[in-house]
């Protein structure tokens, strides 16, 4: 990679957050959403009639059918901007008309911009902090149940302040730094392809009896994709708080992480939480489960004024790497 791609790139994220913090989630029309019915379709077909007649039977037929349909939902829209990116790119360069190229890069930043979701992740986390500092528990909860998947009807003013937080931190790399890192190595299909993975597994990826086996694959491919953005995500957590940087952060958290049911998630909130100086943690309630976490981070019990905090850190991280590569890029240029 040159250092004039370099600064490109950089400056391809830069316009994308720059978007995603004017224009916020597309109200209509977002393309996750038209991607959500389609999966709720598929899944109607497929493994509703298969769970009910395969409930006894082995587990990898299910899973076979669980991955079949996450190829057919996930590889064509990348492979497709693959194909429409390299070929007006060569285009372009062969007219030699630097109005093209530019107008194809900003077209780059459009659609990593829709990868995005860190406007929308303040939002929902901001809907949930108001009425708790206004002491209003019951709409609380009911914006709680929006943004995470445990039951929410007993939590407690601290129970949805520690959800919420969870959430961000680990939503943080989920929807915005993972776009962000997947759009630096491999443009914009890489990022789409993450962010639909993300997707189809927040829609698949649970342990329930429907779900176990068919969306196995799902669970599995997230995990992996998600594991170098993860720790990605963990280091610009330390990087982007107050200096001087410390190495005990990361070994910390990632030592606190692997008793966590996800150990991608598991590295960014206790990352969080570390640098944060706060800790999360503790028992919660999924569909009839109680779950019991280990406590992630170091320091205090999370509070309701950790929600704006933690908001502000995945921002600040999310900056930090797309300025950081537009600004060294810029700079090795200048220098070589």
């Amino acid at each position: 990679m040159s250092f004039s791609n370099l600064a490109i790139i950089g400056g391809q994220m830069v316009c994308a957050l720059l978007l995603d913090a004017l224009l916020g989630e597309p109200k209509r029309y977002h393309p996750l959403v038209g991607f959500g019915h389609l999966v709720n379709r598929l899944k109607a077909k497929c493994n509703k009639a298969f769970y009910a007649s395969h409930q006894s039977r082995s587990c990898t037929a299910p899973r076979v059918q669980g991955a079949l349909c996450w190829l057919i939902l996930v590889l064509p829209l990348p492979i497709a901007l693959w194909g429409l990116n390299h070929a007006a790119i060569r285009y372009a360069h062969s007219i030699e008309s630097q109005l093209l190229i530019g107008l194809i890069y900003l077209l780059n930043s459009c659609v990593l911009y829709l990868t995005l979701g860190m406007q929308s992740l303040k939002e929902h986390a901001m809907q949930i902090y108001h009425p708790l500092a206004q002491g209003d528990i019951t709409n609380a909860r009911h914006f709680t149940a929006y943004m995470v998947s445990r039951d929410t009807q007993a939590l407690t003013s601290h129970d949805m302040s520690r959800a919420t937080v969870e959430s961000v931190l680990e939503n943080g790399h989920d929807g915005v730094i993972a776009s962000l890192f997947y759009f630096a190595i491999g443009g914009a299909p890489l990022a789409v392809l993450h962010r639909l993975a993300n997707t189809l597994d927040a829609m698949w990826g649970y342990k329930t009896p429907r779900f176990l086996h068919f969306g196995w694959f799902s669970a599995r491919a997230d995990d992996h994709l998600g594991w170098l953005s993860a720790y990605c995500t963990s280091i610009l957590y330390v990087l982007a708080t107050s200096p001087p940087f410390q190495y005990t952060h990361l070994t910390r958290a990632w030592q606190q992480a692997k008793g966590y049911k996800s150990r991608n998630g598991g590295r960014c909130m206790a990352t969080g939480a570390g640098v944060l100086h706060f800790t999360l943690g503790g028992t919660s309630d999924y569909q009839g489960k109680t779950i019991h976490s280990p406590v992630l981070g170091l320091g205090e019990a999370v509070t309701l004024a950790d929600i704006p905090r933690s908001i502000g850190l995945v921002a600040r991280s999310a900056w930090l790497l797309a300025l950081a590569l537009f600004l060294l890029g810029i700079l090795m240029q200048i220098l070589f």
